[in-house]
């Protein structure tokens, strides 16, 4: 690694008339609380100071932030020069500053970010050494302000990893720069070419898109990655940044690709004839944040959505006009999953295409059956699919939608086949290659230390898979190990055969979990079921003295010896604790099929949470709710193999309790609010139970549903018609009870050893939100009222989903509301008609659920029985 230079080397001389040779250009806004780490970090420079000229543009800040760059000025005379103008985003505020910049070159340090003491003495040794790089560039690293972590985590990191080197970005094109911040440029080209932030582009690549626009009017586009320069970049605690929040920004969808994207691409056709391959690489690196948000497990919010998704698309049907394809099957610099290349090198036009391969990606054991995968674009290829040589007909199959921006871009037929026989694939006529993945990128270029790895001899140990199963033994405890025998002795494997691991919560039961299993213990003692739960419970302790005996606690060593032996794990959770326990995992490869009961229908697109998992049956309740995951061009991979309407086991006790109770004995007003992604911190590994925030109380949730619950309004009429108000938030809410402070004439209800189906049953109406509890009121005839305050964020994929078919206008089983005062002239009018659903609602309730007979738990074992036939 360069040594740090030191002060005396005097890198690019003063320029005629006494010009520094450094010019910062910081647009200041509303960080007040930042800059004396800043102006510290400048004034602490090692490099001379009076070769540093600062111009700070106070954007209108409503903080202290002009004070404390008066005082600077006025302790830095010559050296500092502070400008004011009304608020219009920070290029137009460094647009003002340029134009008061007198420096050789000119940076664009952010005032909440700091810089290292030997920072400009660094950058200036090096222009001293290549006096012709046109553009410096730093090593950034992420400060975490709330760890108060500084560390070398910047996804483009690796441009650095050589150390200080001038490279040219033609002869290494996945190499370049857009960050202004961290950058040096020559004032004179920007000044040539009239270059200028354009502060249309909002919220982020207005750097990228300066920085772009600058290289392709230099001369050449020779840049310095300096890794002895680091800039210190902030990532704030309170997430108050612009870029941290962009996804939330219509902008981002709209005017980033229209005026940043399409115009350095265009702009680079009218200066070179050709968009150059680096810049090709930085767009896909850009467009590749836009992919991986869309297609994230969790659903990441996005304000891509409407208008602004329309608008998406249509930018990046011209976009990928640009592409050389080669370019883009090779772009290796970050993610870039193969669907993304397909729709950017064959999709968004009119022609038909199709894989040139199909992909063999599951395999059945015990049917004998494979599952197949191509895709393609415009109109299905024909299809003909051999198995000793004669067509078979698919009988589990779909074509499913892979969609960004609310478009199916891309189409995926998945077909389950018989592997009975030699398989053959022919697609419009022609032979295709049978695969067992999808293609990674191409590779068209090796460095050194790659092709030495390519051709190293492997070692001792033999194959990567056999060292890494070496590495896993040896890695087991005496204990672990211990297990493992015990599980393949005799007396375990015969008191565990064949069975049948029962779940809901880890914690907490009484969910379509327990129901099958009581099911089972009464009906069904042929099966070798098994209930899993922590131990001492309120849950467990119910269950323990209602009599049975075959609960197991989880984490047990009872448990490990039941799950490492088991046939079937089914359970209405499917999260990793529940799924795919790790201390089971780590042990052996889990040889269970796996039941997704469901803890409530699905009505939002879970699709990025749930293709990932391993399901061998998917419990479905509703006709809409099965046909939005098996139906063509929806975005799930589950076909009608895997998914199976039977309905939620719990909803057998549900319709039976719910008969118990006359419109005239239902004494709840019941509210249950849903949980949100926002409210709660991530998971500790391994773990269901989730905490709230600190700030929880100060949320517009709580203080929401908190007005509703005080309602002076709602408790007279709830003492008029003789009801409780009763308040139920999300299992994963219980913990805030503690900190609500809930009216006195308010009831907070438990899920933890409580009887919950009987809540439903009590209650002369439902208030909720989003949550599916909504259905299990509905099942029962009772009515509801959805109170959305927060409707755009929580529906645009700002909590667990986005979403899907069900709109709560023209699905809902009562009215949609936004305010407290509206809920309560709704619950007032239902109250009025008899405690019943008004006849629109009830119409609604009696086509959502055809079929309710009791029978769901009999449906339920019929299908998984049919898994081992």
């Amino acid at each position: 690694m360069p040594q740090a230079p030191t002060a005396h080397i005097t890198g690019p001389e003063r320029v005629e008339g006494g010009s520094p040779s450094f010019t910062i250009v910081t647009a200041v806004y509303n960080v007040a609380r930042y800059l004396p780490e800043f102006i510290d970090s400048i004034d602490a420079q090692t490099y001379p100071g009076d070769l540093i000229e600062v111009v700070a543009v106070d954007d209108g800040s409503t903080d202290e932030s002009l004070e404390v760059l008066r005082e600077w000025e006025r302790r830095r005379p010559g050296q500092v020069k502070v400008l004011s103008k009304e608020n219009g985003g920070q290029g137009s505020a460094r647009n003002l500053g340029m134009q008061s910049a007198r420096g050789e070159w000119m940076t664009y340090i952010d005032p909440d970010d700091v810089v290292p003491d030997t920072y400009f003495a660094s950058v200036a040794s090096f222009i001293q050494r290549h006096d012709d790089v046109a553009m410096v560039a730093t090593n950034r690293i992420l400060w975490e302000e709330a760890k108060d972590l500084r560390r070398d985590g910047h996804p483009l990191r690796r441009m650095f990893q050589g150390g200080d080197q001038l490279v040219d970005l033609r002869r290494f094109p996945d190499y370049f720069h857009g960050s202004a911040p961290a950058a040096f440029v020559r004032r004179a080209v920007v000044e040539d070419a009239q270059l200028r932030f354009d502060d249309r582009i909002q919220p982020n690549f207005e750097d990228g898109h300066f920085c772009c626009k600058y290289l392709l009017a230099s001369r050449e586009p020779l840049v310095g990655f300096l890794k002895s320069a680091e800039y210190i970049y902030r990532k704030r605690a309170d997430q108050s940044s612009t870029l941290q929040n962009s996804l939330l920004d219509p902008r981002r969808y709209t005017n980033v690709p229209r005026f940043g994207y399409l115009d350095v691409l265009r702009y680079a056709m009218e200066q070179e004839h050709h968009v150059p391959e680096w810049l090709q690489n930085m767009v896909l690196y850009e467009l590749s944040y836009y992919f991986s948000a869309e297609a994230s497990a969790s659903n990441a919010p996005t304000a891509g959505v409407g208008q602004a998704a329309e608008e998406m698309v249509e930018a990046l049907t011209e976009i990928r006009g640009f592409f050389d394809p080669e370019v883009v099957e090779s772009f290796s610099l970050r993610r870039f999953d193969r669907p993304w290349r397909d729709i950017l090198v064959h999709g968004l036009q009119e022609q038909s295409w199709h894989t040139p391969y199909v992909v063999l990606q599951s395999y059945d054991h015990d049917r004998d059956m494979v599952r197949i995968a191509y895709r393609f674009t415009g109109e299905a290829p024909q299809e003909e699919i051999l198995v000793r040589g004669r067509p078979v007909t698919v009988e589990h199959g779909k074509v499913r939608g892979i969609i960004f921006f609310e478009h199916v871009m891309l189409k995926e037929r998945l077909a389950w086949v018989p592997a009975k026989g030699t398989l053959r694939v022919r697609l419009n006529g022609r032979l295709v290659e049978l695969r067992g993945s999808w293609p990674n990128h191409a590779v068209t270029a090796q460095r050194p230390n790659q092709l030495r790895n390519r051709f190293r001899p492997k070692d001792a140990i033999g194959t990567k898979h056999a060292r890494i199963k070496a590495i896993k033994s040896a890695q087991l405890s005496w204990s672990d190990r211990l297990t493992v025998r015990l599980a393949d002795s005799w007396p375990v494997r015969r008191l565990f055969a064949d069975a049948w691991v029962l779940m809901d919560r880890i914690h907490n039961a009484d969910d379509s979990g327990e129901r099958l299993f009581r099911y089972l213990r009464e009906h069904r003692r042929d099966v070798n079921a098994w209930f899993v739960l922590e131990r001492d419970t309120p849950d467990w302790k119910r269950l323990k003295a209602d009599g049975y005996r075959r609960v197991v606690a989880y984490d047990s060593r009872l448990w490990r010896l039941l799950m490492l032996n088991s046939r079937h794990l089914i359970s209405s959770h499917i999260d990793v604790p529940v799924h795919e326990p790790p201390a089971i995992v780590r042990l052996r490869r889990p040889r269970w099929r796996f039941t997704f009961l469901q803890h409530g229908v699905i009505k939002d697109d879970l699709s990025g949470w749930l293709n990932g998992k391993k399901l061998s049956l998917f419990v479905t309740s509703t006709p809409d709710e099965h046909q939005s995951i098996v139906g063509d061009l929806t975005p799930y991979i589950f076909t009608s193999k895997e998914v199976k309407m039977t309905g939620l086991p719990r909803f057998d006790r549900l319709r039976e309790v719910g008969q118990r109770f006359t419109p005239e004995s239902r004494n709840l007003l019941l509210l249950a609010p849903t949980w949100r992604h926002w409210l709660t911190p991530p998971l500790a590994a391994g773990s269901q139970r989730r905490t709230v925030h600190d700030s929880f109380m100060e949320t517009e949730f709580a203080q929401q549903w908190l007005g509703l619950l005080a309602s002076p309004e709602l408790k007279q009429l709830a003492q008029e018609h003789g009801l409780t108000i009763a308040f139920l938030p999300h299992p994963n809410l219980q913990q805030a009870l503690e900190v609500w402070n809930l009216p006195e004439h308010v009831i907070p209800l438990s899920f933890e050893g409580a009887d919950v189906q009987e809540y439903f049953a009590r209650a002369a109406v439902m208030v909720t939100d989003y949550s599916s509890m909504a259905f299990n009121a509905a099942y029962i005839d009772r009515p509801v009222v959805y109170l959305q305050f927060d409707r755009d964020r929580v529906l645009n994929g700002g909590h667990v989903g986005r979403a899907g078919y069900f709109d709560y206008y023209e699905h809902g089983f009562g009215p949609v509301l936004e305010g407290g005062d509206d809920v309560v002239k709704a619950v007032n009018e239902i109250l009025d008609n008899g405690r019943q659903p008004l006849p629109m609602y009830a119409d609604r309730i009696a086509g959502t659920f055809p079929d309710r007979d009791g029978n769901c738990c009999e449906r339920v074992v019929t299908a998984i029985e049919a898994l081992d036939r």
